[in-house]
């Protein structure tokens, strides 16, 4: 399965790269590498848990988001190379310290070797392994994870083509977006839960809430509610963004969410009928983003 890297099109940049030899749009070879492998207690609480997800932070990105909190891993390259056994070490130790679940953040372009790993562990694992994305994804590639992931949860981060363009560098990322999830909610199903509250598997969708965007948030959740049942999906409406990385450069986002804004795209969600979690407005803070390591350091 690896030898789809020697001519990537994973992702849907498509950029073609024998990344044996080079780096892809993602800024990433053939090595996998990562920047953090530890317990995460700000998940979803059925994600978490009690104990944590497992969190495994994938250096690298297929998207340019020039508000991304996690810029140090995802556009400057900090991160550590691990082999296939190193990454199949970092999953049981993980699953060895309690986690709940294995969280692979931002593994789309990481997705063969991550595969290779979880079928050497195989059933020897024991808990579920989420999927958990920026959204950019292709349904193509999404089809290699059937049997493997149970949990999706992927970002929709903008139905305003524009927006996505000038903040992620990616005008598709819409319309990739709705595709990836629906393909997601074809793998997955409707969400189902132990007797414990955690998920077993299904979707969760994230959208974070962007200041002097809440009509475009308002918008994105009407279409949702047109393309899926509201038992299909589970809807996560975060409101911790943070004016990081280079947020300041667009005025319009280089700010805190509103109170205003918040309860708007709020009471858009309860009138849609979806379950699924809000964030409360403390968590828009940096003390929030994990610390990142570029060399191994457990």
């Amino acid at each position: 399965m690896t030898d789809i890297l020697k001519h990537c099109t994973l992702c849907p940049r498509e950029c073609g790269v024998n990344r044996y030899e080079s780096r892809g749009f993602c800024g990433e070879g053939a090595a996998v590498r990562i920047a953090r492998a530890e317990l995460h207690m700000w998940e979803e609480p059925c994600i978490s848990g009690t104990r944590g997800a497992g969190t495994v932070f994938f250096s690298g990105c297929d998207l340019r988001c020039c508000f991304c909190q996690n810029y140090e891993i995802s556009h400057l390259g900090k991160g550590f190379e691990l082999t296939a056994d190193g990454l199949c070490e970092a999953f049981l130790r993980l699953r060895d310290m309690g986690a709940h679940n294995i969280d692979l953040v931002n593994p789309t372009h990481f997705l063969p070797q991550i595969i290779e790993a979880l079928d050497r562990l195989d059933e020897s694992l024991g808990i579920p392994v989420v999927y958990n994305s920026g959204g950019y994804d292709k349904p193509e590639s999404l089809e290699l994870t059937r049997g493997r992931i149970s949990i999706f949860l992927p970002d929709l981060k903008y139905l305003d083509s524009t927006a996505a363009a000038v903040y992620s560098g990616a005008a598709d990322y819409p319309e990739r977006a709705f595709a990836a999830i629906h393909k997601m909610f074809e793998l997955v199903g409707r969400p189902v839960f132990g007797e414990d509250g955690l998920m077993k598997s299904g979707v969760i969708v994230r959208h974070l809430i962007l200041p002097n965007h809440r009509k475009d948030s308002i918008a994105l959740l009407k279409r949702l509610s047109e393309e899926f049942d509201k038992g299909d999906i589970l809807i996560s409406l975060m409101s911790q963004y943070t004016p990081v990385y280079k947020a300041s450069e667009h005025p319009e986002i280089s700010r805190k969410l509103s109170t205003f804004e918040y309860k708007t795209v709020m009471q858009a969600l309860e009138q849609s009928g979806f379950d699924g979690y809000v964030q409360q407005a403390s968590s828009a803070s940096e003390e929030f983003i994990p610390a990142f390591y570029g060399e191994k350091y457990y």
